[in-house]
């Protein structure tokens, strides 16, 4: 999605530069500035400790942050890809409903999904148990069984919620196929899936996957519960481990170095998607029929990561919340709900907003600095949560110290120690989201629709308010909706950043799951995935519509 936005230059001329291109300005420049001080800070002296890290266990993330890549993105394509295959190319039972359903994983957060396998698969666990119950084992040392705490079990809980992702994107590239092609292919004798599905859907698949791995590099929860050492899970380490933010912001900056090389294969990717034709298709692609063992392999091929993405830890959650008594921790998860809405709507409104003047500033007023900018301020999204804290709570000290010495009080603050340095993150993190959001909503709108407007005699703010405002109201919702669940589901930032005695679902469930009391951890951990089955929704309209 990134690159999506760094590869977007406008065609629409510049109209002047005025008071909306110097706003626009002046937001991107505070929104970059977190990402300026990460950088600026990793120039500084680390006392040695850098030297340190990088003889002893700096070797050790790199190759385990390579390793979970590697498994994730394998796993995650033949995922996707399959599931996206049969529901595309083939007809059998409870395909309309397993089309939409592939999709529930993504509303579960990694790290939510680790805390239930965890239970599920431990050795009082339901699986173990009834093992041994089948096969009469008495004790660990009668059988083998793997752990699931382990870079394996990290691979296969990562890539049961991550696979929707190029689901998502392989889908719409096999129904956007020309059905003449895979005719063609049948003609030959060829396979219709090596020959025309896969090499023409490969441009999505990869950059379905560099998002997919940029999720991977950016998690926190899922690696710390499992233990598994990774950048990410370093960066916390070194930062609150050790005390010492500058080792931290230097290796902030290797694990952006991933980040990069993710959207420069997403970049590749995209500038390779070409499709020429002579006009619109008449041939519509029709379903495949198959017999009965056809139609059994399909629907087990869309039952496995469903079943593992969804299924289980949504059953597990629910065998805990129905299981045991809530009505001890009834009030504390109310009030966390109340305080979780508050904050991620309140930065869903600021996120939508800011985003709104950067889009109409870059469409309608500015020139190609304003453009650039935009589209640099939503860089964010691509950098961990865990390295933009670092960032973000080096600006906030920058501009509370100048703050304080504006009003006269060095011990006045406007973003630490509140929620102002969280609204801060969550802008820069998420604005992203909102900006794509609306760009390709204002894509849509003709060009002259703002000139036509203009002709009858609406000055710019009145054609704003009269004409494209209103045409805007879906794109709106949609991004802010989008980012509202995002941030109800954000962990590292909300984490590390957040003022004492503030907790959001997120964090509330991380607090009891980290030690071990995943029953007080479900009810709120079964909010989030509720919460998260919103976007779920948006993005099977869209797979409909782009059908």
């Amino acid at each position: 999605m990134v690159a999506t936005f760094l590869s977007y230059w406008s065609g629409r001329p510049a109209r002047r530069f005025d008071g909306w291109s110097v706003a626009a300005i002046l937001i991107c420049l505070l929104i970059l500035g977190p990402i300026l001080a990460l950088w600026l800070t990793a120039l500084g002296d680390s006392r040695g400790l850098w030297g340190h890290l990088v003889s002893t266990v700096l070797p050790r993330y790199v190759v385990n942050t390579l390793l979970l890549m590697l498994g994730v993105g394998v796993l995650s394509v033949f995922f996707g890809v399959s599931t996206a295959w049969v529901i595309t190319r083939y007809s059998f039972p409870a395909k309309r409903i397993f089309e939409w359903l592939l999709l529930l994983p993504a509303a579960i957060p990694a790290y939510i999904i680790a805390y239930t396998y965890t239970d599920f698969l431990e050795y009082a666990g339901p699986v173990q148990s009834l093992l041994r119950d089948l096969f009469g084992w008495q004790r660990p040392a009668d059988y083998w069984f793997p752990e699931i705490r382990s870079l394996g079990g990290a691979v296969l809980v990562m890539a049961s919620v991550l696979y929707p992702y190029i689901y998502m994107v392989t889908r719409i590239a096999f129904r956007l196929t020309p059905a003449s092609l895979f005719e063609i292919a049948l003609v030959h004798d060829k396979s219709q899936f090596w020959s025309v599905g896969l090499p023409l859907a490969r441009p999505a698949i990869t950059a379905g996957l560099a998002l997919v791995l940029m999720e991977v590099v950016s998690d926190f929860g899922t690696v710390e519960y499992f233990a598994v050492e990774t950048i990410t899970l370093g960066i916390f380490n070194v930062w609150l481990g050790m005390n010492n933010i500058v080792a931290a912001a230097q290796m902030s900056l290797l694990g952006f170095v991933f980040i990069l090389s993710l959207l420069g294969l997403e970049l590749y990717a995209r500038s390779r998607q070409r499709f020429a034709g002579n006009g619109k298709s008449t041939l519509e692609l029709q379903p495949l029929d198959l017999g009965l063992k056809g139609r059994i392999a399909c629907q087990a091929v869309c039952a496995l990561p469903l079943l593992l993405g969804f299924v289980i830890p949504v059953g597990v959650l629910l065998k805990f919340v129905l299981g045991n008594p809530v009505t001890d921790q009834l009030g504390q998860v109310i009030d966390t709900v109340g305080a979780t809405i508050l904050m991620a709507g309140a930065a869903a409104l600021l996120i939508v907003a800011v985003s709104m003047l950067l889009v109409l500033a870059a469409t309608y007023r500015g020139g190609i600095v304003v453009r650039r900018l935009t589209m640099a301020a939503s860089s964010g999204y691509a950098i961990p949560g865990t390295m933009l804290a670092i960032g973000v709570l080096i600006f906030a000290g920058v501009v509370d110290r100048a703050w304080g010495g504006l009003v006269g009080d060095p011990r006045a603050t406007l973003l630490l120690g509140g929620g102002g340095i969280l609204l801060t993150a969550y802008l820069v993190r998420f604005q992203a989201v909102g900006y794509g959001a609306l760009m390709s909503g204002i894509r849509r709108l003709p060009d002259n629709m703002m000139n036509a407007s203009r002709c009858l005699g609406h000055g710019f703010g009145p054609s704003l308010r009269l004409v494209i405002l209103p045409l805007l109201r879906g794109s709106m919702l949609a991004g802010g909706l989008l980012c509202f669940v995002d941030i109800m589901k954000e962990l590292p930032i909300t984490l590390l950043l957040r003022p004492f005695d503030f907790e959001t679902l997120a964090t509330y469930t991380y607090q009891f799951a980290k030690d071990e009391m995943l029953e007080t951890a479900a009810l709120p951990a079964l909010m989030i995935v509720v919460a998260g089955l919103v976007p779920v929704i948006l993005m099977n309209n869209m797979l409909r519509r782009a059908g």
